[in-house]
């Protein structure tokens, strides 16, 4: 960084990057048009994770003309490694996580500054906001904001304020990070959900703004966004495990009904009759279809089509990986399987 007067003080972006080449320079655009409050300056630190399609390069060709920008490498290629590094790289007394398919107000950073300095939390962040581009985007994004797949959780809420259990992304005081540690590197999802729940049982608070104002790209397809969820669910149990703490009860939904759908399933194989999956399933594809409905009268019935997929791939992706998560926390594993320890996209 340039050098500059004592009297100015550093806010650190940390940031987790791996094939990024169609979305960086978006990215950067969006945070260097960051209006902060005076007497602040920027620092951005990413952690690229061993990037083969040309992000590393445009990387470190921006940071050579522009001294804001340091670039690190992330051998582990995860988000929470990525993190880590970035962290332990970062200078800021204030440290703001961003991520990459998210774009962000002019202001968002001065906005999370003013809610910890408001607030005295030991995180802050805004609500999570979903839009697509593309039909499938699009209700992809509209189904995420619908209490149908929140189940009534805050960080979906965009005109909430207030204290909460866990927030998107987050800004933190650095002695946060001194106080409970960094991310769980064990963890390929749900690594901020621990990071925030370790905070809260450790006695600190987290404050959602709705002031702090981002927008996520969410995945462009049913397939990946199945592929995300699957490794969503497969992780949670590992984080419940860590704390001995139980699910809330729109986490065990999806998992509930894939047990059910696989004995219902079973009993047909082993000739104990078909009432129980037809009713089973014939339930589940007429909720779906009516939730299918509400959302599309609120946000387009263009999207009809494409909602009951949607919806179907947030619940079985979910589901499934959970009750895998499930099984392998029961048999002692450790450190996940393999194959989820890939990061989607």
């Amino acid at each position: 960084m340039d050098a500059v007067s004592n009297d100015v003080r550093t806010v650190s972006v940390i940031v987790p990057c791996r094939n990024e080449r169609d979305h960086i320079q978006a990215f950067w655009r969006s945070v260097t048009a960051q209006c902060l409050p005076p007497g602040w300056a920027l620092e951005v630190v990413v952690a690229d994770g061993q990037s083969d399609d040309g992000t590393t390069e445009w990387l470190r060709e921006t940071a050579r003309r522009d001294g804001r920008l340091v670039v690190i490498d992330n051998p582990g290629r995860i988000v929470s490694t990525g993190l880590n590094r970035a962290l332990a790289a970062s200078h800021g007394e204030v440290v703001v996580r961003m991520d990459v398919h998210t774009t962000y107000a002019e202001d968002y950073i001065a906005r999370c500054i003013e809610a910890l300095e408001a607030t005295g939390a030991d995180n802050v962040g805004g609500p999570w906001r979903a839009e697509g581009r593309s039909p499938v985007q699009r209700a992809i994004a509209a189904a995420f904001q619908s209490r149908w797949l929140a189940g009534g959780a805050r960080s979906r809420q965009l005109d909430y304020d207030g204290w909460v259990d866990t927030v998107y992304l987050g800004c933190w005081p650095r002695r946060t990070f001194e106080r409970f540690g960094g991310f769980d590197e064990q963890l390929v999802r749900n690594q901020d959900d621990e990071h925030n729940l370790r905070i809260v049982r450790g006695g600190g608070r987290v404050w959602q703004a709705s002031a702090i104002r981002s927008t996520y790209c969410p995945r462009a397809s049913v397939g990946a966004l199945f592929r995300q969820y699957l490794q969503y669910g497969y992780w949670k149990p590992f984080v419940m495990r860590k704390h001995r703490q139980p699910a809330a009860w729109r986490q065990l939904v999806p998992t509930g009904f894939v047990l059910a759908l696989g004995a219902a399933t079973l009993a047909a194989v082993l000739g104990q009759g078909m009432a129980p999956l037809a009713l089973l399933a014939g339930g589940y594809a007429a909720a779906v279809v009516a939730a299918s409905v509400v959302i599309a009268a609120r946000a387009g019935w263009s999207l009809l089509p494409h909602l009951p997929g949607v919806i179907a791939a947030y619940h079985l992706g979910y589901g499934f990986g959970s009750v895998l998560g499930w099984w392998d926390v029961w048999r002692g594993v450790r450190s996940g399987r393999s194959r989820f320890a890939r990061l989607t996209r």
